[in-house]
């Protein structure tokens, strides 16, 4: 059996760079050996988390975000830098699927405790989405998701990419050690690999 990721961007913007990033990582994932899952966060459109929706009527796109994030090993994660944090889809995505379902302790963090996640970022910025991912990487470890230790950080990203190529050497370079490390953390901390 393989470990299975999760891949997805925190844009959903029509020719993102970091959908772009990730489906280079996905390829490479693949390559490393690992069952590699897809998805936009578009298709779910969720609405903001709000405590008293989850109370009347949890939303069935949110039950579904859940199920695919308890279902894999790790995750792929590329997100742009919106004023120096995370996206808003990508966090929200995150706080409806952290949510415990009725008979679960809060702590349970079902969808993401003892989980890895491979965090990186393509920025127009010379700083490639740096703060971003350190806030990324403070949000995972507060839920339980082991964070690889390679940044992947695209600077200037209107320059590093050839249609859905990434040119720039040193992220490319670096991107599929991440992923590489990223399968082999996935394999090692997966309960259903493992047992």
């Amino acid at each position: 059996m393989a470990a299975k990721l999760m891949a997805f961007a925190g844009s959903t913007r029509a020719g993102s760079y970091n959908q772009r990033l990730v489906d280079i990582a996905s390829r490479h994932a693949r390559e490393a050996g690992a069952d590699v899952t897809e998805i936009r966060l578009k298709d779910f459109a969720l609405p903001l988390y709000d405590e008293d929706l989850e109370a009347s009527a949890f939303p069935e796109k949110a039950h579904e975000l859940r199920a695919l994030f308890i279902a894999h090993d790790g995750f792929l994660i590329a997100s742009p830098e919106y004023n120096g944090g995370v996206t808003s889809v990508l966090k929200n995505a995150i706080d409806w699927a952290s949510r415990p379902l009725p008979g679960e302790p809060m702590s349970a963090l079902t969808a993401f405790r003892g989980k890895v996640a491979g965090v990186m970022s393509a920025s127009i910025s010379p700083f490639g989405g740096l703060r971003g991912i350190i806030q990324l990487r403070h949000i995972l470890g507060t839920i339980q998701t082991l964070a690889a230790t390679e940044n992947i950080l695209v600077p200037l990203a209107s320059k590093a990419f050839d249609g859905d190529a990434l040119v720039d050497p040193m992220p490319a370079q670096l991107l599929p050690v991440m992923v590489r490390r990223v399968v082999q953390l996935a394999t090692a901390l997966s309960p259903r690999l493992n047992s």
